[in-house]
């Protein structure tokens, strides 16, 4: 296969799976041979190779055989050899636009580009995020560090991001002198292995330290990837002795990242840890309320009838993402037809994202989560064994069978064995008391309800 055939296949890439993974993962590797249906490319460590390998060989082993290739597998190889393009010339990958809170010669900061949107004052304030908001505040004062790292968690959709980027654009604006660098958990990675590829590590090494404030999206992504974490560690003590502010976020708490190392762990735990609980609905009817004042200065003379925020407020608990993308189709149908934005005219637009909102959740659901959760049997979880370590799981069942489906107190005692609802009542009643001098069940009830409403 020629150079130009593998140039056509990349263009394909672009479109299929969005430039900026066409960048960092396919422009980097280049095509050494085709024989035997077997297509081999350099890339420029074994880690990396084995990424491709995971997330894109099925999408560049299509576009082969459509481009008429007789080729079976795709296979990757780190070469003996440095590795260099097809004019042996050096390869590099272009550089993600930086984020700088000020100028520095003319050297970029690897960051991602920060979103105009997400700023505080578009971030609505709940009981869920409220303590969130007020740490992320805090460290956007850019004043003495009083904890460090802010380690925000939560679900998706929940704001972690969004909390990041405002904190960003705060220093930014207040402390332009201050050298911010905000980048994803994946980007950091790339970086550090684009340092090994090119022999640069005492370049990343010094810039990566050389920030004043370094904050780190999705970190639970480098859970696992030995060589990155060892590098992660050491920038993050470096920042830590120099009293420079980090700021990180995950999908989960510190101690629940499986295959992160138990150093790095207690390094994110050392300071202020978060959660940005679900939203309520009285958070989401803010979100909503919030959203239509954009979208009415958009689509002037548009008609909202009483009641709709209130409904998709209740309807749609997902994650906020899911809810502002079915506002912002509400209003572009409303307006392509011509219609007040009614009752029914939401219910028509939006019934693929109602019907998956209304999958509701089971009580066998709930005693499975709790029985893995708890590492007890699911036959215990029913049966009559009232030993502690079996009776305290179960009560911890029965309370989110309460809490999160709408069966009746009779219903969920038949699913627990056939016990009396006045047992249910009281294993209900037990946990509600515990929640309030037991913190480790309660981290483990928020937990649970994270995973089953996730």
């Amino acid at each position: 296969m020629t150079n130009d055939a593998w140039g056509r296949v990349r263009e394909q890439l672009i479109t299929q799976i969005g430039r900026n993974n066409y960048t960092t993962w396919i422009e980097p590797i280049r095509l050494a041979t085709l024989e035997e249906e077997v297509a081999r490319f350099e890339v420029p460590t074994s880690f990396f190779g084995d990424w491709v390998s995971r997330n894109f060989a099925e999408h560049i082993l299509h576009h082969l055989k459509q481009g008429g290739n007789a080729v079976a597998r795709v296979e990757f190889f780190v070469p003996a050899r440095p590795m260099t393009a097809a004019n042996d010339a050096p390869r590099k990958a272009p550089a993600p636009r930086a984020l700088r809170a000020r100028a520095v010669a003319d050297e970029d900061l690897p960051g991602a580009t920060l979103d105009a949107r997400f700023t505080f004052d578009s971030f609505v304030v709940g009981k869920p995020n409220e303590l969130a908001h007020a740490a992320a505040r805090r460290v956007a004062e850019g004043g003495p560090v009083t904890f460090n790292p802010l380690f925000l968690y939560g679900g998706v959709g929940l704001g972690k991001t969004h909390l990041m980027h405002a904190i960003a654009h705060e220093l930014q604006a207040q402390q332009p002198q201050l050298r911010v660098l905000y980048l994803s958990a994946e980007q950091f990675m790339y970086r550090f292995v684009q340092a090994l590829r090119d022999k640069q590590i005492m370049d990343f090494k010094e810039l990566f330290r050389s920030v004043d404030v370094l904050m780190v999206d999705d970190v639970q992504f480098i859970a696992g990837k030995d060589s990155t974490q060892e590098e992660f560690f050491h920038t993050f003590n470096a920042l830590i002795d120099q009293n420079k502010q980090i700021v990180i976020s995950a999908d989960r708490a510190p101690g629940e990242i499986k295959d992160l190392e138990d150093r790095i762990k207690s390094r994110l735990q050392c300071g202020l840890v978060v959660d940005l609980h679900p939203t309520d609905y009285e958070l989401r009817l803010g979100i909503l309320q919030q959203k239509v004042e954009f979208y009415r200065s958009q689509y002037k003379g548009l008609q909202l009838a009483p009641g709709v925020l209130e409904f998709l407020a209740h309807r749609i608990t997902t994650n906020v993402r899911v809810l502002e993308g079915a506002l912002t189709r509400l209003f572009a149908f409303a307006s392509l037809v011509g219609r007040e934005i009614s009752l029914e005219l939401t219910q028509d637009c939006l019934a693929d994202i109602l019907r998956a909102s209304d999958r509701k959740l089971t009580i066998e659901e709930i005693q499975r989560k709790v029985a893995e959760h708890y590492n007890i049997r699911l036959s215990d979880m029913i049966g009559p064994k009232r030993l502690r370590n079996i009776a305290r799981p179960r009560q911890v069942a029965m309370y989110l069978a309460k809490q999160l489906t709408p069966r009746s107190l009779p219903e969920i005692g038949r699913r627990f064995g056939g016990r009396d609802h006045t047992t249910i009542m009281h294993g209900v009643r037990k946990i509600e008391e515990l929640m309030a001098t037991d913190s480790q069940l309660t981290d483990d009830l928020q937990l649970l309800r994270r995973l089953l409403q996730g």
